[in-house]
Order: structure tokens, then sequence, then C-alpha cells
């Protein structure tokens, strides 16, 4: 346990910072699987169109980078997950 006034505030900081953090990368997850979801399901599903799929894509990565700037994901970690999704993209429009 904190034993200093601002130890204790450092506690309080920590625990709302994880909670923000989690969220954002639970966010980046779920706008992730949409772009994987919809990859699989362009053959099956009508309304699932490339243009569809591309605008899954761009929010992906606009979270992706986003989750990057504010620090909840390496940079670097964040472009290859967006150049893997992209490829993705790519190779499912071309079939």
């Amino acid at each position: 346990m904190p034993s200093h006034k601002s130890a204790e505030k450092a506690v309080r900081q920590t625990l709302k910072r994880t909670q923000v953090n989690k969220a954002r990368i639970s966010r980046i997850r779920t706008f992730v699987k949409k772009v994987e979801n919809s990859i699989a399901a362009l053959g099956k599903d009508p309304a699932t169109t490339p243009e569809v799929i591309k605008g899954h894509l761009g929010v992906a990565e606009k979270e992706l980078m986003r989750g990057a700037g504010r620090g909840v994901m390496h940079k670097n970690a964040a472009a290859r997950k967006v150049s893997r999704l992209t490829h993705k993209v790519k190779k499912a429009i071309s079939e």
C-alpha cells in the first residue's frame, strides 16, 4: 500500500489510465475484427462489397494509428498490422 499522498495519487492515476488504455485496445481489436469478418463474408454476403471492406479498413487503420499515437501500442506494431490488413484486403478483392 502507498504510504505517501503522492503515491496514493499515482495509484489512482494508474487505475484511470489502465481503464482508458483497455478501452482503446478493445476498440482497436473490434475494428480489426470488422475488417477480417468482412473479408471472410465477401463471397457469401451480398451486402459485403469491396467498397465496404475498404471503408472498414480505413477506419481500422485510423484507430490503429491513433492507438500508436496515444502510446497504447508501438508505432511499428501498428504499422505492421495495417500493412498486413491491407495485404489481406487487396488479396481478397482481387480474387
